[in-house]
């Protein structure tokens, strides 16, 4: 029997800042626990990165509700950040003063953040009996490559 994991999720709207910004700090997030994100995320020096730690506990706030409203039994410290997008928002054009009395036009960019946390899989069994290290190296791992010389 399969049990599925349930997601929470939180959206942070037209934030001003560019994805590719916002993408630097996420990506320092994904997969890791949410005790570990929030530190993370508190102490990343990026303008967007106080915004991602109150999306975080959202998102985490998020879980604790809908988890007592359904009866779900929810472990918060098992939590992890499963999902971590910053998409493209509404692009505003605005126009730079250039020389000879031109205008230079250029684009602010705004994100869409979009995170998600979930319930890693506990384990199900204890390791009883420790392997043999030398036994579980196959030997085709062992082979060593040969690499080309470079001539000069």
């Amino acid at each position: 029997m399969a049990v599925e994991t349930k997601e929470y999720r939180a959206e942070a709207k037209f934030q001003r800042v560019s994805p590719q910004k916002a993408r630097l700090v996420l990506d320092l997030i994904k997969g890791r626990g949410v005790q570990e994100a929030l530190e993370t995320a508190a102490f990343t020096k990026k303008r967007i990165a106080p915004v991602i730690h109150k999306l975080l506990t959202s998102a985490v706030d998020n879980a604790k509700y809908v988890a007592g409203e359904r009866g779900i039994d929810l472990d918060v410290d098992n939590l992890y950040v499963k999902l971590a997008l910053a998409n493209d928002g509404p692009r505003m054009k605005r126009i730079r003063p250039a020389p000879m009395g031109r205008a230079y036009r250029y684009q602010r960019r705004l994100t869409h953040i979009v995170l998600s946390v979930a319930e890693r899989e506990s384990a199900t069994g204890l390791v009883t009996k420790a392997e043999d290290p030398k036994a579980a190296v196959p030997k085709a791992a062992k082979t060593t490559v040969k690499r080309a010389s470079k001539k000069a």
